[in-house]
């Protein structure tokens, strides 16, 4: 079974926090016994007042929870975003090489962060270890290649 995460998950504490701050206000408000000379419909009056403004305060902190897990989830779709591309471009490379009759039968370890392709492995000439850093260069983002491919051979 696969589950998903929900951002609107993360709202919903806030939002439940905000809920009882009303219920606790609303409570002290019935609860305070000081008339000051306040009829019943004022003090009521007076609640409602209170309770309308911590209202307002729960919706705005519940407007800025909301933008926070928004923004935490934006940061978490580019990460996922780049992870992913990096493993496009490993698999891209490793593609190139198979492909290539000088490169196909050498076993070349691709490692890609942020768009760095490093080659690490046995080259069997400096000219198959100068082909594969071309090959990688052309690889759809790529930023730069750290060919570290020893050469073995001749």
């Amino acid at each position: 079974m696969m589950t998903h995460s929900n951002p609107a998950g993360a709202v919903r504490r806030p939002f439940a926090v905000a809920v009882c701050s009303v219920a606790v206000l609303l409570a002290l408000a019935a609860c305070g016994k000081t008339d000051e000379g306040k009829t019943v419909g004022q003090s009521v009056d007076s609640g409602i007042a209170k309770t309308g403004q911590a209202a307002k305060d729960a919706g705005n902190a519940m407007k800025d929870a909301t933008k926070e897990a928004q923004a935490t989830g934006s940061q978490a779709s580019t990460t996922m975003g780049e992870k992913i591309d990096d493993a496009v471009i490993t698999t891209s490379v490793n593609a190139s090489f198979v492909k290539d009759t000088d490169l196909s039968a050498i076993k070349i370890n691709v490692d890609t962060k942020g768009g760095v392709v490093t080659l690490m492995g046995p080259a069997p000439t400096a000219a198959a270890k100068d082909k594969a850093t071309d090959l990688a260069r052309q690889v759809k983002g790529v930023v730069s290649v750290n060919n570290q491919l020893v050469v073995t051979g001749s």
